[in-house]
């Protein structure tokens, strides 16, 4: 009897540090920018006003004809199921919560704010239960601070490399972060002290 009961407990043991593992392994999920909205409205309608937020659109056939042409892309090709490209155009594609396809996840379409921000899953519930959180608490959860140099990274995994619009392919193309960052959308004064 005592030999199952130490069986039993190993295997309980064992089941519980493998789930654990499991959990720690995925990190922060994608929530999509419907969660940021209820609370940063003003950031979000200023969002929905730039290039980030139908991004997605330029996949599709005939979309952007002329700079598709100009990259050596098919301008009547449909790029919506393309991984090179859902790469840049979606949200968290392929990680937990992000872009699969326009079928199963049409809200992590677009660069959303995540796509700068880092997945929200972790960080929100921070947000949610303290509004007057401090900054290194939510960054420590994986929140992106863009400001900061360290996020440059970030944009550059679309901005650079392979991408037919980067300086390695375009050398006419210039991705310079400051430029860009003044121009994601417009920054408000946050309603509570962080």
């Amino acid at each position: 009897m005592k030999k199952i009961i130490v069986g039993l407990f190993s295997l309980l043991l064992v089941a519980t540090f493998l789930t654990i593992g499991a959990t720690i392994g995925e990190g922060a999920g994608y929530v999509g920018a419907a969660k940021c909205k209820a609370c940063h409205m003003k950031q979000y309608k200023a969002w929905e006003k730039t290039k980030m937020a139908t991004s997605f659109e330029n996949l599709k056939p005939g979309v952007k004809a002329a700079e598709k042409t100009k990259a050596k892309l098919d301008p009547n090709k449909d790029y919506t199921t393309d991984q090179k490209c859902l790469k840049c155009h979606t949200t968290g594609y392929g990680k937990s919560g992000g872009f699969k396809s326009f079928a199963e996840t049409p809200k992590m379409v677009n660069v959303q704010c995540e796509a700068c921000h880092g997945p929200g899953s972790e960080f929100t519930q921070i947000m949610k239960k303290n509004k007057e959180f401090k900054l290194d608490e939510v960054k420590a959860a994986g929140y992106v601070f863009p400001k900061e140099a360290s996020a440059e990274k970030e944009c550059l995994e679309c901005h650079g490399g392979e991408s037919p619009f980067s300086e390695k392919v375009d050398p006419k193309y210039k991705f310079v972060f400051k430029d860009r960052l003044k121009n994601t959308h417009e920054h408000f004064p946050l309603k509570y002290k962080h």
